[in-house]
């Protein structure tokens, strides 16, 4: 990491975010599981509350994205982490006093799904502020690798509580983790920039001009959007699946996914070095064969209990790899092309095209889970899945070496320019 080990602001920043997505990941498994099974809810009721986690990204980050642009970032990261702090602290309180319902378990998903849009939205324009542009690879190595090593940890952690305590509990934890994340982001010293003036700058709808004019954005908004709804297909209806179908316990279940973030950590930790090797963009289309391919395998796996958990651990740690590689590469490329002034503008366009299509991915879920059965809805996930690398497979994608230089042509008139045509 060279001199960001010496950063003190931005090793605060990271370890708040570092705790927080350990939190995250224990909730995105106990807010399912406490679903299915405090409420016996089947695949609509996991689905209502995915569908609810995601509901906001549908408008909410263009409109984000255009108010943020004119705030300072930091302030706005605290109250959002202190938000989704009160709305999970609600569960376990809940639990206490018997009055679980599915209504509750959708609401905390809303209210925290659109505190997370803000502070994602937030943080993508924050980091480049906070780091020079030099370290800024580094930075998202830094951040990706934890957010997988999260990964890894955070469902057998979620797992765990589930089984030993209760999903409530294991909510709780999360809760938890925002309070160290708003005090890690508290704890910078460096003064953050003027942001913009409100002045005659471009509207809200400059961040979908950004990505529609530039080929690079468009093909990474292209592929994130198929893969995030495809993907949300897949989910719900695995963790019906594998929990009430394959017999494969709580404990078991996040373990299994763990692998997966194991995976993305090694893949984060390897993606820029193959990226210094074979450019940006044939990096990314090797990471893609891996984290878009593998999964076509989980619909066709045998076995129940510990014979299948260990084979869904096996996809789960090879699509990883892939998938913690293309994450590094794609975060450093939007941030290295899209011009300073319109970075939370572009990230809120790119989050309405990519997550917006969530809540649409988890309520479809629902649907073919109980047209097709799990296994089929599985197949047409997975098959979404895979389609979604064929944009990263243009001509210009493949012979993106460095971003850096792209930057550097863009501010020199080229068709990438900042204030021309892109």
């Amino acid at each position: 990491m060279g001199s960001l080990a010496r950063d003190r602001d931005f090793r605060l920043f990271w370890a708040g975010h570092t705790v927080s997505a350990v939190g995250t990941h224990v909730t995105a498994v106990a807010l399912p599981l406490t679903a299915a099974l405090t409420l016996d809810a089947g695949a609509a009721g996991v689905s209502a509350v995915a569908t609810a986690t995601y509901l906001p990204s549908v408008a909410l980050p263009l409109l984000a994205g255009h108010w943020l642009e004119h705030r300072r970032r930091r302030p706005v990261m605290i109250a959002a982490d202190v938000l989704r702090a009160a709305a999970l602290g609600a569960v376990p309180v809940a639990w206490g006093f018997g009055a679980m319902s599915l209504g509750l378990l959708v609401a905390v998903a809303l209210v925290v799904g659109a505190a997370s849009v803000v502070f994602d939205i937030a943080s993508f324009a924050y980091v480049p502020d906070l780091v020079e542009d030099t370290e800024l690879a580094a930075a998202n190595r830094a951040l990706q690798g934890s957010s997988t090593a999260a990964q890894v940890g955070g469902p057998g952690i979620a797992g765990l509580l589930v089984q030993l305590l209760g999903p409530a509990v294991a909510v709780l934890a999360d809760a938890l983790s925002y309070v160290a994340s708003a005090l890690g982001i508290a704890g910078a010293r460096r003064a953050e920039p003027e942001p913009a003036a409100q002045d005659a700058s471009p509207g809200i709808g400059e961040g979908v001009r950004q990505i529609r004019v530039s080929p690079f954005l468009r093909s990474l908004t292209a592929h994130a959007a198929l893969y995030n709804a495809s993907a949300q297909i897949l989910v719900v209806n695995l963790v019906v699946l594998a929990v009430k179908e394959r017999g494969l316990s709580a404990g078991g279940y996040g373990l299994a996914l763990s692998a997966g973030g194991a995976g993305a950590f090694l893949g984060a930790m390897l993606g820029l070095r193959v990226a210094a090797r074979l450019g940006y963009g044939r990096a990314f289309a090797v990471s893609l064969v891996l984290s878009t391919g593998v999964p076509l395998a989980l619909p066709l796996l045998p076995g129940r209990g510990l014979s299948y958990g260990v084979l869904l651990a096996a996809c789960q740690l090879l699509s990883g790899i892939g998938l913690g590689s293309a994450n590094v590469l794609s975060v450093t490329i939007r941030q290295l092309l899209i011009p300073r002034t319109a970075l939370a503008r572009s990230n809120g366009a790119y989050r309405t095209f990519t997550f917006g299509v969530l809540p649409l991915g988890a309520a479809l879920g629902g649907v073919l889970g109980g047209a097709l059965g799990t296994t089929g809805a599985m197949a047409v996930g997975s098959a979404g899945i895979a389609l979604s690398a064929l944009p990263m497979f243009t001509r210009e994608i493949r012979t993106l070496r460095d971003p850096h230089t792209q930057r550097a042509a863009a501010s020199g008139g080229a068709c990438v320019g900042v204030s021309g045509p892109r």
